[in-house]
């Protein structure tokens, strides 16, 4: 074979383009590479001339160069070489004569004919047929019939024919690296790299830039891959998980939900959808209140979740480590109708009933834990009966995809529901590189020239797929900014073993489309947090009847009293009695029973803005009533104490009573009261204040706690004095603290008025005919207040035992005052008729004692017989006297 036959053969076949001729110089090239060894290219790149073919290399050197062929595994690499007859590389074969002209036959074929067919384009594919998403079952079948479609169709890429080139990435990165360089430094050139779980694509995605790659992700939803600056060729059909969020957002919204919580599997996918479900909750105003993550066993997340009483539970994790966590939700009992689950919507259908021998819980027990969950899935399948760009609907899709699984069950096949989303992943690349083809050769560029060192070709077919734009058999296909799927989101409820379509949510729109058949164990969605239902403790409505009645009896009790008083002023007896302070205790007691009713008044009988009025009236009326009632009978013993325990020449200068003084007393103790309650009201009024008690479970099974509630009549320093937060002996010392502040001006009145009775318990006056009468009665007043006061306090949570003890200690005060003071008075006037005249008055009145004069007249008849005796004595000793000087 001489070189000019070569070259006529070369024409010929040229001409011809026959198939024996394109036999035998593929014959040739083979035999001509053959025997090669398989030497792996450093990590730096050490292919000379990398992403060019044989045929580029050619063209592109002097006629007068020698063409080396270097066998790297399945790949011819062409390099230049100076023809020199005494240069050798050692380690390389120079191509014998022989070998040369076959050689210059294959490249002047090459490079003198046109191109005979379609030109290949490869895609580089990482399907993870294992692994935590075995999506790749399904969505390589998808793939591969798109790429059948596209291949045959002659209005897409008619002069080219897309090659798809896969790898099962097993869904884990590190086999994923490994791939990924087999990929890049084995020929031929990929002209994009089509990654499938998030992890794998977040990988490839960071890493493609570099050699001027486009990544098209079916399957990746990892939110961290939105991102232009760290991943700047990036797309996906898949959208991102954070579509996800505003539905859920969506839904707790709906169902009034504002407490939430979520449980998560450590990984970058779930991270970055969490942090973006936070940041969405919060401007809605939602609560995550447990945040519970797991790297590979969820015992202890969960059992967390269960301790903090989480209810509506968002749960993000892959499906094999969903059956973990709902195994332990089953041993928790972290489901029913007090808890609602929202998860991924693209598990298999029936994930929770495949056998897993990571798990020790049944089939059965799986089902009745995952009831009722609900799960938010992008609609990935177009549920309109449209014919798109592949002329498929998308039950055709279905059926196609099926017979090509070979009948194999859909609920078992990793990837199913995402098969659609690779199918139009091809179909968006394939549109994107028809689109490219007319500014390429605008530019004098074609889609084959594509190498790793190309950056025109590859922005090329960016600004392609971002302007994507056409119906495929899951929807409408367009890309965001940020290369991310735009798309509606599907929310599906497990009802009975199966999953029910209830709704859709258009995030573009903000539209949610609601079928209304949701279904769930109780009758109504459950609460986001047991329910705690606040219902206020209020007086027993008998009890307060019985005690106003008592009060009521003796507020009419104090008037016959004061009538009686005031009609029998003229009454001698009456008016050494001092009529006047006797009024004003009288008066005193009924502004004290009147205090009953506003006691026992709270939130039933009136308005939250009308209680402080009524805590107002407590107030004074009590603090009057008794600087009344008892200065009144304060006077009166501290009067008599001055006159009657001070020596003889001050008596004598005090034993004219002066009434006016009387008066002016009281009115100085009612006058220093006026003053304490206005400062009071002034600088910090009485308001209401709310009690909260510990919350008590009702009877029954119902998913609700009562907090009992209980109003007061507070001011802020009264609580800064008493305390919240104090126990033992700082409670009690606070409280008397409290009562000395409070009640202590008042307290020393009583301590005083005790004391000023014991003294003058012995005295006798006309002027102040009843100070005995009044000393039993600042007794018992004395006692009843002191004990009273502290005791109500302590006893301020229980509103019937406080309203009783402080009612009845006033109603008996008042009871034993009036009756103390005035019954005595009526028996003597009604059993003697002394208010029949004056002169009889006068007359019984010089003629008959009360028991002090008979007391004075028994003790002046006890002296009067002393003096008789001494008087007889010295009558004796007189007379004994007389008789001896008579004698002497």
């Amino acid at each position: 074979m001489n070189g000019g036959s070569v070259s006529v053969n070369v024409l010929v076949l040229c001409e011809r383009y026959s198939l024996e001729s394109l036999i035998i110089f593929n014959y040739l090239h083979i035999f001509f590479s053959s025997g090669c060894a398989i030497i792996r290219p450093p990590r730096d790149g050490g292919i000379r001339y990398r992403g060019l073919t044989q045929e580029q290399v050619v063209q592109v050197l002097p006629v007068d160069y020698e063409i080396e062929y270097i066998c790297r595994g399945n790949r011819v690499i062409v390099g230049p070489k100076y023809l020199s007859a005494k240069h050798h590389s050692r380690g390389r074969r120079l191509v014998s004569t022989s070998y040369f002209v076959l050689a210059t036959l294959t490249l002047l074929f090459s490079w003198s004919c046109p191109v005979l067919g379609k030109k290949k384009l490869y895609i580089g594919a990482l399907f993870p047929m294992s692994g935590g998403w075995p999506g790749g079952q399904a969505c390589l079948p998808a793939a591969q019939m798109a790429l059948d479609l596209v291949n045959k169709r002659t209005d897409i890429l008619p002069d080219y024919e897309l090659e798809l080139i896969y790898y099962d990435s097993m869904c884990d990165p590190g086999e994923a690296t490994k791939l990924l360089y087999d990929l890049l430094y084995t020929e031929p050139i990929k002209i994009v790299l089509m990654p499938g779980c998030s992890s794998v694509s977040t990988l490839v995605a960071e890493a493609a830039r570099m050699w001027n790659l486009i990544v098209l992700s079916y399957g990746s939803s990892s939110p961290a891959l939105s991102n232009r600056q760290r991943f700047p060729t990036f797309f996906r059909t898949h959208p991102s998980a954070t579509l996800h969020n505003p539905t859920r957002v969506q839904l707790f919204q709906k169902w009034k939900w504002t407490k939430i919580a979520t449980i998560q599997q450590t990984t970058e996918v779930f991270t970055s959808t969490l942090d973006d479900l936070e940041q969405r909750v919060k401007e809605a105003g939602i609560e995550i209140s447990v945040r519970q993550s797991f790297l590979t066993d969820p015992a202890v997340a969960v059992k967390n979740l269960k301790r903090q009483d989480a209810r509506i539970i968002v749960g993000l994790f892959y499906e094999t480590e969903a059956r973990k966590v709902f195994c332990e939700v089953y041993k928790e009992k972290l489901y029913g109708k007090k808890y609602v689950w929202f998860l991924i919507g693209w598990y298999a259908d029936n994930w929770f009933k495949i056998k897993d021998p990571s798990i020790n819980c049944t089939v059965e027990q799986m089902t009745e834990a995952v009831e009722g969950h609900v799960t938010t899935e992008i609609v990935m399948l177009n549920p309109e009966t449209v014919r798109g760009a592949s002329n498929l609907t998308s039950q055709e899709f279905l059926a196609q995809l099926m017979s090509k699984l070979g009948g194999k069950n859909p609920e078992e096949t990793g990837g199913f529901q995402e098969a659609p989303l690779a199918y139009d992943a091809v179909w968006a690349l394939a549109l994107a590189l028809n689109k490219t083809v007319g500014p390429l050769k605008a530019k004098g560029r074609r889609l084959e020239d594509f190498n790793y060192n190309n950056k025109d070709i590859t922005a090329e077919i960016y600004r392609a797929l971002n302007t994507s734009s056409f119906e495929g058999v899951s929807g409408h296909v367009v890309f965001d900014a940020q290369g991310s799927r735009m798309a509606w989101t599907l929310i599906e409820q497990l009802q009975g073993g199966s999953y029910k379509k209830i709704g859709y949510f258009d995030m573009t729109k903000g539209n949610l489309s609601w079928y209304g058949n949701d279904r769930w164990i109780g009758s109504d969605p459950p609460a986001d947090q047991t329910v705690v239902i606040q219902k206020f403790r209020y007086l027993s409505q008998k009890l307060f009847v019985s005690v106003s009645v008592f009060a009521g009896l003796g507020i009419l009790m104090g008037i016959v009293c004061l009538t009686f008083n005031i009609y029998n002023s003229n009454v001698r007896y009456i008016q050494n009695s001092q009529p006047y302070l006797n009024n004003m205790t009288a008066v005193g007691c009924m502004m004290a029973l009147a205090a009953v009713f506003p006691l026992g008044i709270d939130g039933l009988h009136v308005r939250n803005s009308q209680f402080p009025v009524v805590c107002q009236f407590r107030l004074w009326l009590l603090g009057l009533g008794f600087s009344l009632a008892y200065g009144s009978m304060f006077t009166k013993i501290w009067w008599v104490h001055t006159v009657f325990t001070k020596k003889d020449e001050k008596k004598d200068k005090r034993k004219h009573l002066e009434p006016w003084k009387l008066y002016a007393t009281v009115g100085v103790l009612l006058v220093i009261d006026i003053l304490s309650l206005m400062i009071w009201q002034i600088v910090d009024p009485l308001h209401i204040t709310v009690e909260k008690f510990t919350k008590e479970a009702p009877k029954g099974d119902v998913d609700q706690l009562i907090e009992p509630l209980l109003q007061h009549c507070s001011s802020e320093k009264m609580n800064t004095w008493l305390g919240k937060n104090l126990s033992g002996f700082d409670t009690v010392f606070s409280v008397v603290c409290f009562w000395c502040v409070v009640y202590g001006y008042k307290g020393l009145l009583l301590l005083l008025g005790i004391f000023l009775a014991y003294e003058t318990k012995s005295v006798s006056t006309e002027k102040i005919n009843d100070h005995r009468a009044v000393g039993m009665a600042i007794y018992n007043v004395s006692v009843l207040c002191m004990i009273t006061a502290p005791v109500t306090m302590i006893l301020s949570s229980k509103q019937d035992a406080s309203f009783a003890f402080a009612s009845l200690a006033i109603i008996f005060s008042v009871y034993i005052t009036l009756v103390v003071l005035f019954v005595p008075k009526m028996r003597r006037l009604i059993t003697r008729g002394e208010w029949q005249s004056d002169q009889q008055e006068t007359m019984k009145t010089g003629s008959s004692t009360n028991n002090n004069d008979e007391e004075k007249s028994r003790q002046l008849e006890r002296e009067n017989k002393e003096l008789q005796k001494i008087i007889q004595e010295v009558l004796c000793h007189l007379h004994f006297v007389q008789h001896t000087v008579e004698d002497v």
